[in-house]
């Protein structure tokens, strides 16, 4: 018995096939269930490159903090700022998760391999983060919402500073 079954309605992936065709471009909002951070010191280029050369496009941008790009769904990048140059894990990976799970995961990974997370700690964009280094040096994020309060100053930051208005009360 196995506890798998064909499931490609839940994706954009279509079936393989000589006629397979590409899902559209998908520009819906949703949560992430999972994502990759790209660092660049060259935000227009890499921008570029991704978009004209791979197939994304931009889905939201914060000039000097992020840049988000799309493909399918659940094909998303941010690009941010930074340099790898001084031997750093570059790309980081995060994975969606729920608030009652992240000290279960910090302190299962402290005890596997001290040393290896840092936090949880809350950040501006309403969520929070357990940042775990892997034995491969990999650099996993493991990041759950909070609640969404639109008089927080988090919700006033998104409004002030980014243009985003979230989900009214």
């Amino acid at each position: 018995m196995t506890d798998t079954f064909p499931a490609f309605d839940m994706g954009p992936v279509p079936l393989p096939g000589p006629d397979a065709e590409p899902p559209e471009l998908f520009r819906g909002i949703y949560g992430m269930p999972m994502f990759v951070n790209v660092p660049t010191g060259d935000m227009a280029a890499s921008v570029e490159f991704w978009t004209r050369g791979l197939g994304f496009f931009e889905l939201f941008a914060a000039p000097g903090h992020v840049t988000h790009l799309r493909r399918w769904a659940f094909q998303d990048v941010l690009l941010v700022p930074g340099d790898a140059a001084d031997g750093s894990t570059a790309v980081s990976v995060s994975f969606s998760c729920v608030l009652s799970q992240v000290d279960q995961i910090a302190a299962a990974c402290a005890e596997l391999l001290p040393g290896s997370t840092t936090g949880p700690r809350q950040t501006p964009w309403n969520t929070v983060d357990v940042e775990v280094v892997t034995p491969e040096n990999m650099r996993v994020v493991m990041t759950a919402a909070r609640p969404y309060d639109p008089a927080s100053a988090e919700a006033q930051a998104l409004r002030d500073d980014l243009g985003i208005e979230g989900p009214s009360a």
